[in-house]
């Protein structure tokens, strides 16, 4: 039931959350080369999280190895762009491509796996396909390799025409995984994730197709996971096993965001994401401590509200700040 008397804060927040996209649109033209660069470390790693609510938080899908496709996504930019010599332009979108086609027989292995099942086989998956990548040595093997400078230069010949073309690149993958996700969970194919999500069983009943919206949710991710480790690539310069197919970056820290946002709600990412940052920025400096506040937070969250912070600041509101659900208007 809403509350008419406090739809304003909704209002007022959806506002704010317009005008953060606005400021985020042009923020090249408004802040210094440094913070262009912590603000698409961020939307790089919102389109992750983004991905990973959508799998754990909806389709149940618990998977530890999403690293694999943001390093696949890294290395087909680099063998693109600097080996194959396709335009760098071009070879962002096809490092999705690249990610999809390896999603098809890794999801044939993983999804014969259950549970924890599921979650160890996905690690074990993304580590052998990092170690296979540490064995190409087009790629400088296990110790990496930097992009070609001509394919630097493609992005910008100066550093602050660089930092602001990837970032408005990045920009761009954010945008576009925020608002397609969006529109799939608008749909009815939407509709089916969110009842798996609030009952499992009572779904597989009603007559959603579990498998086949789990099938569609792990492919769905795979594109977006290799368009973010493009954009990580071309932000670091070079390519390598350890940092490419990293599962603290792009697993571990993503869990510690969704947890903390929010787990199975559409705000729930963008603010862990949020929180993640303003840790990470403003408590650097004491060393392993952050990393210790960040898990003692994470606890402390699931513990007082398991939908995390969003949880909390939903019990305030009368509605979704970003509704994914259709409200049935009643003829009179």
């Amino acid at each position: 039931m809403q509350h008419p008397n406090r739809l304003w804060i909704v209002y007022l927040a959806r506002a704010a959350l317009f005008a953060a996209a606005v400021v985020m649109a042009v923020a090249p033209m408004l802040l210094a080369t440094r913070d262009i660069a912590i603000l698409t470390e961020f939307l790089s790693l919102l389109t992750i999280a983004i991905m990973w609510n959508l799998l754990a938080g909806y389709a149940d899908i618990v998977s530890v190895g999403q690293h694999a496709f943001v390093g696949v996504g890294a290395y087909a930019l680099f063998g693109f762009a600097a080996i194959a010599h396709v335009d760098p332009y071009l070879a962002i979108p096809l490092s999705a491509l690249v990610a999809l086609v390896v999603a098809l027989p890794v999801m044939v292995i993983i999804f014969r796996l259950r549970t924890a099942y599921l979650a160890v086989g996905s690690w074990v998956v993304a580590e052998t396909i990092m170690l296979a990548a540490g064995k190409l040595s087009a790629f400088g093997g296990g110790s990496g390799i930097s992009l070609p400078v001509s394919v630097v230069r493609g992005f910008g010949s100066r550093v602050t025409e660089r930092y602001a073309t990837i970032y408005w690149i990045a920009f761009a993958v954010a945008a576009l995984a925020l608002v397609a996700t969006w529109l799939l969970m608008r749909s009815r194919i939407g509709l089916g994730l969110t009842a798996m999500r609030d009952n499992e069983e009572g779904a597989g009943v009603v007559g959603v197709n579990l498998i086949g919206l789990r099938v569609l949710c792990f492919l769905w991710t795979a594109p977006f996971l290799g368009l973010a480790g493009a954009v990580i690539t071309l932000q670091k310069l070079r390519v390598s096993p350890p940092a490419s197919f990293s599962i603290i970056d792009w697993t571990v820290y993503v869990i510690f965001i969704v947890v903390i946002g929010g787990i199975g709600s559409f705000e729930g990412p963008i603010i862990g994401t949020v929180v993640f940052f303003l840790i990470r920025e403003y408590l650097s400096e004491i060393g392993v401590w952050h990393f210790i506040i960040l898990g003692v937070l994470s606890i402390a969250v699931v513990l007082i509200e398991p939908r995390g912070l969003w949880g909390l600041v939903r019990r305030l509101l009368p509605a979704d700040v970003i509704p994914i659900s259709r409200r049935r208007r009643v003829r009179r």
